[in-house]
Formats: structure tokens, sequence, C-alpha cells
């Protein structure tokens, strides 16, 4: 006897998705502006 799930039907994977993609967000978004600082911030050390 093996336990199988069904798939869910209500719009719990949608959600989470959402969910996921907006906490992705947060996470990148500061983390790319902090890159891009410190490029900027090191390009103008070496060029002077």
């Amino acid at each position: 006897m093996s336990d199988q799930q069904q798939p869910s039907t209500d719009d719990t994977d949608t959600v989470s998705t959402g969910r996921l993609t907006l906490t992705w967000a947060l996470v990148v978004v500061p983390l790319a502006y902090g890159v891009f600082a410190t490029l900027r911030g090191t390009v103008s050390l070496f060029t002077g």
C-alpha cells in the first residue's frame, strides 16, 4: 500500500508562488543595490 497524496485543488500553490516571489524580491533588490553601490565605489577608487 502506497501513500499517495492527491493534488490540491485550492489556490495554495498560487499564493505560495506569489509569496515566494515577493520574498525573493525583498532580498534581491537591496542586494543588487548594494552590489551596484560597491562596484561604483570601487571603480572610483581605481580610476582616480
